[in-house]
């Protein structure tokens, strides 16, 4: 064939028409793109039933332009700048693109694709450049600069004084006062950083995804429940692997595995895949991006004027600095490990009358721990089981929500979903008046994150004098329904649900004015305060009466094993603060650098746990490789947040102990002083306001059995 050629004008007229085209095109598409488009769906909430791959990357174009349009507004503004056409103007510039993202990321951690995962991939650059173009957008800093030197003088709130004291604050630690020189080198790292974090996430998703322990020999199923073994046998059909059992990675499969089989060179082949994930030399290997990542990290902080990557992060949380970190981290540490020593101990001796010389392993640990607590305390995590049936903890959480917050939660069908397994509810107070939409979403998925999880598709905030109001969203991981029974928890998983819906109620009982203030926007260590709190109820007595019913005849569970779950409470507490305390040193390890002298993640992480005095028994809760929570999440350098939130919880929790479960006066403070408060005044203001006092540690070592 032959080619056709052109003269150059009736090529330019035809580039002419096909732009005019493309364009009145690419409006059409933008028009009729459902992420762009007012959500006419019950509460407005996402119409996932209309949303496809191909809108994502449109939306967050037009979404990032609409905002850019929106600042170029308030820097052309003539006149003086103030709170109101400079503060607020900017806050409120990107409620596009916070709703298209909040879709967008929900999506790629509750129910991702490899086209999801692409798109992120092109998208994070564009979105890390997006924030930087406005963070070091030196006109646009000229005005919240005017605003922020005369603050003292606007008689702002203390909403309003916390909004412009971050909002300057962010813009400093963006970079709004760093040369040209360093502005660029800037938004390179953090462009590369947001491409790594993606990229660290994805590569544990498939790791996880990628193991099976398949078992063919029914001899070798020994110890282990038989709820277990049928879901392994469902996936193993679901794999094509009729008449075997396939053990996964996931927690509802690795955990259990590890509590009973008795086989202990299978526990030691799955353990050891398990604390191995990213760590193979393959492509999924995690490695070379943690290197990268804190080299980044460390360059960043010194660019923006700090010492260490932690010193930047924790200078905006209430403990401030690492060294008040460590402190807490140390009271906590030696008494932690002196009763986890004792725990290894009666181990050993466990494993001698089996017959077993060898060292105590890591993959023994809850096998043993499994066996004390049947034959030391009379109470297999199989009898709890029963009583602890998804839909009742859930209602049981429902129950402790309604009595101290006044709500009710009513489950809709005429509103679209994500996934058939995910569910959702109206979420109103004591007079029916709508307070939020809560999405369900309780069991693993190949294209689902492991662990649980709170998030929003849209926050609270008050726009134009209308409150908006939140979509939540609470994700977890719990073993699925099998033919011959529901899915029944473990008391911890009945606690993580607990956990999770404290977060969702901070999301929920919002009552801000800005998306920046409201729900969850909070430090990183008080975050953790209003979902670690709930999981107290989940434990009282009072509480458990109400909601762990048998799932077969409802009958509530008995006085006796009540009485042996306390006597049990304190127990195997040295292992599990162990572990987790040794991740958060870990966490720190890799963020107090001051410069980057590390070539081998292995051998570092090895040397910083053997300095802590770790027994080789325990494995710290997260290696590097896959400690997600610090390299692909929002933790990095605030893993101890947990451990900080649970003296706060603990301390709480004992004004409820101190009157009683349900004592009205103190449910209102802590809906009033923590839960509705967002980010509105200082976290130690807002503990003090509704405790009376600062928080003290000893709750928390009477909870620990520490003492």
């Amino acid at each position: 064939m032959k080619a056709k050629f052109f003269s150059i004008v009736t090529l330019l007229s035809l580039i002419i028409m096909f732009n005019s085209c493309n364009q009145s095109d690419k409006k059409d598409d933008l028009a009729n793109n459902p992420l762009l488009q007012e959500w006419d769906t019950p509460y407005g909430v996402p119409p996932f039933d209309k949303i496809k791959d191909e809108h994502y990357e449109p939306a967050f174009e037009a979404a990032m332009a609409e905002q850019n349009e929106n600042i170029q507004s308030i820097i052309d503004n003539e006149e003086a700048a103030t709170f109101e056409n400079t503060i607020e103007a900017l806050e409120f510039s990107g409620l596009t693109l916070a709703k298209v993202s909040g879709v967008f990321y929900n999506m790629l951690s509750s129910n991702t694709s490899d086209s999801l995962q692409a798109i992120a991939q092109r998208v994070a650059p564009k979105m890390s450049a997006h924030g930087d173009e406005i963070s070091m957008n030196a006109d646009l800093f000229k005005k919240i600069e005017q605003v922020y030197q005369q603050k003292d003088e606007l008689n702002l709130n203390s909403e309003q004084m916390m909004l412009l004291e971050e909002t300057y604050k962010g813009f400093v630690n963006g970079g709004a006062k760093l040369n040209d020189s360093d502005k660029k080198r800037l938004k390179e790292i953090n462009e590369k950083l947001s491409l790594l974090s993606l990229q660290f996430g994805d590569n544990l998703l498939a790791e996880t995804n990628n193991y099976q322990l398949v078992i063919d020999n029914e001899e070798d199923l020994a110890g282990l429940p038989e709820g277990l073994i049928e879901a392994a046998s469902i996936t193993a059909e679901e794999n094509g692997m009729s008449g075997k059992w396939v053990f996964t990675l996931h927690n509802p499969s690795v955990l259990p595995f590890l509590q009973y089989a008795e086989n202990r060179e299978l526990r030691k082949q799955i353990q050891t895949a398990y604390v191995n994930r990213c760590n193979n030399d393959n492509e999924y290997d995690n490695k070379d991006i943690i290197l990268e990542m804190v080299e980044l990290r460390i360059e960043k902080a010194q660019l923006l004027g700090y010492s260490t990557h932690a010193e930047r992060i924790l200078e905006d949380n209430m403990s401030k600095n690492p060294e008040a970190v460590y402190e807490l981290l140390n009271q906590l540490w030696e008494p932690a490990l002196n009763v986890a020593k004792q725990e290894a101990e009666m181990y050993r001796k466990m494993m001698k009358q089996d017959g077993i010389n060898d060292e105590l392993q890591a993959y023994d640990w809850r096998y043993y721990t499994e066996r004390v607590r049947k034959e030391k305390y009379n109470l297999d995590e199989e009898m709890l089981k029963p009583y602890f049936e998804l839909n009742k903890v859930k209602q049981g959480v429902f129950d402790v929500s309604g009595k101290l917050f006044d709500l009710n939660f009513t489950q809709v069908d005429n509103i679209p979903v994500y996934h058939p397994d995910v569910e959702a509810y109206e979420v109103t107070d004591a007079n029916g008046e709508h307070v939020a939409v809560l999405y369900m979403d309780y069991f693993p998925r190949s294209n689902k994150s492991g662990g649980a999880w709170m998030s929003d598709f849209r926050g609270q905030y008050v726009h134009n004098g209308e409150k908006v109001t939140p979509i939540i969203t609470i994700n977890c991981n719990f073993s699925k329904p099998t033919s011959s029974q529901p899915s029944l928890l473990t008391f911890d998983e009945a606690s993580t649900l607990f956990h999770e819906f404290g977060h969702g109620l901070h999301g929920m009982l919002s009552d801000c004015l800005y998306p920046s203030t409201s729900g969850t926007s909070v430090p990183r260590d008080f975050v953790e305060l209003p979902s670690q709190i709930m999981e107290n109820w989940a434990a009282e007595p009072e509480v458990l009466q109400m909601y762990a019913r048998h799932y077969q005849t409802n009958e509530p569970i008995p006085q006796d094993l009540l009485d042996k779950m306390k006597a049990v409470g304190t127990f195997n507490q040295g292992f599990a603060t162990t572990e987790y305390l040794a991740a958060s040193y870990l966490d720190l390890y890799w963020h107090t650098m001051s410069e980057m002298d590390v070539t081998d993640v292995l051998a570092a992480e090895k040397a910083a746990l053997e300095k802590l005095g770790l027994i080789p028994e325990i494995v710290s809760r997260y290696r590097s490789t896959y400690f997600s929570h610090i390299f692909s999440g929002g933790y990095s350098s605030g893993y101890y947040s947990y451990i900080w939130s649970e003296v706060l919880d603990s301390d709480a929790f004992q004004a409820f102990k101190e009157t009683s479960l349900f004592d009205k006066e103190n449910a209102n403070s802590l809906k009033k002083n923590i839960f509705s408060n967002g980010h509105k005044e200082d976290p130690m203001t807002m503990f003090v306001n509704f405790r009376g006092r600062e928080p003290q540690i000893d709750a928390l070592l009477e909870k620990r059995g520490l003492k």
